[in-house]
């Protein structure tokens, strides 16, 4: 299946209601959160005006926000227009060019939430981009989904959710590409019940911004965390990229996570937890 600019796969012996149910959790997020669709929820928020927002877009915003104090705006994804001018300005399907409001000196700080209601406030223009956890929070609803059916996995471009065992009754093994070198693996891990999540200059270059600086960030050439679930594994995978490896490092170790990460001059940096397989 293709959708949110990607493949989604998923491997698991189950009737095909469950699987399709599973799948259409990819078709609801990206309805919600793209913000490449002027018709998306996302897109249709107001300026100036708290917006009751449907439970998906609440929670992508609510933890994309969480992330961004966490990494004091490391991570930020009030980057939308940013992005758009930088270049990142097609729709993955159409090729459509699309327009982002916003300022350039927009910031998460900007976007407020009121949890009992469930509303949503944009200060100022700006464009949500929910790439770093719309993928990951529809991974996990997908997950849940199959969760009854023990054994299973979904990859959804490089996002991956691992449940119980594989076909041989073994935990997972997932190898880690190397950032160089397309058909080579540079590491592997023995996974059961989490998400496996990279983020890597080499799919589509530069394209992860420091929302600090507006500048590309390059001291990592690939970024994986290994975390419960797909939604935090994704988020952290982009912090830890844009922060370098020793911040980035010692954020997956506050969040208690699993994480590799290896610079450009392939230098490898690895949490406390992060062993080999």
């Amino acid at each position: 299946m293709s959708v949110m600019g990607t493949v989604v796969s998923i491997e698991v012996d189950a009737p095909e209601a469950a699987v399709t149910q599973a799948f259409e959790w990819f078709r609801q997020v990206e309805a919600v959160c793209s913000r490449f669709d002027h018709t998306s929820e996302l897109r249709q928020l107001p300026v100036g005006t708290p917006t009751r927002a449907s439970p998906i877009l609440f929670e992508a915003v609510r933890f994309a926000l969480q992330v961004a104090d966490e990494t004091d705006g490391a991570f930020d994804p009030t980057i939308g227009s940013r992005m758009t001018a930088r270049g990142y300005n097609r729709h993955y399907v159409t090729g459509a060019t699309i327009d982002a409001p916003g300022t350039d000196d927009a910031s998460f700080r900007d976007v407020v939430l009121d949890a009992n209601r469930q509303t949503i406030l944009l200060r100022r223009p700006l464009t949500l981009d929910l790439g770093a956890v719309a993928k990951g929070l529809a991974v996990d609803a997908a997950a849940r989904e199959l969760q009854p059916f023990r054994d299973f996995c979904i990859d959804a471009g490089g996002d991956i959710y691992f449940g119980g065992r594989n076909p041989a009754g073994e935990p997972w093994r997932v190898g880690i590409r190397h950032p160089r070198r397309r058909d080579e693996i540079v590491e592997r891990f023995h996974v059961s019940d989490c998400a496996v999540c990279t983020s890597g200059d080499y799919e589509r270059g530069a394209h992860i911004l420091d929302p600090r600086d507006d500048t590309a960030a390059l001291r990592v050439a690939s970024a994986t965390v290994i975390a419960s679930n797909a939604m935090l594994a994704d988020a952290l995978a982009t912090a830890a990229f844009v922060l370098g490896p020793e911040q980035g490092i010692a954020l997956l170790n506050r969040m208690e996570v699993q994480g590799l990460l290896i610079t450009p001059e392939l230098e490898q940096f690895r949490t406390k937890s992060a062993g080999h397989a």
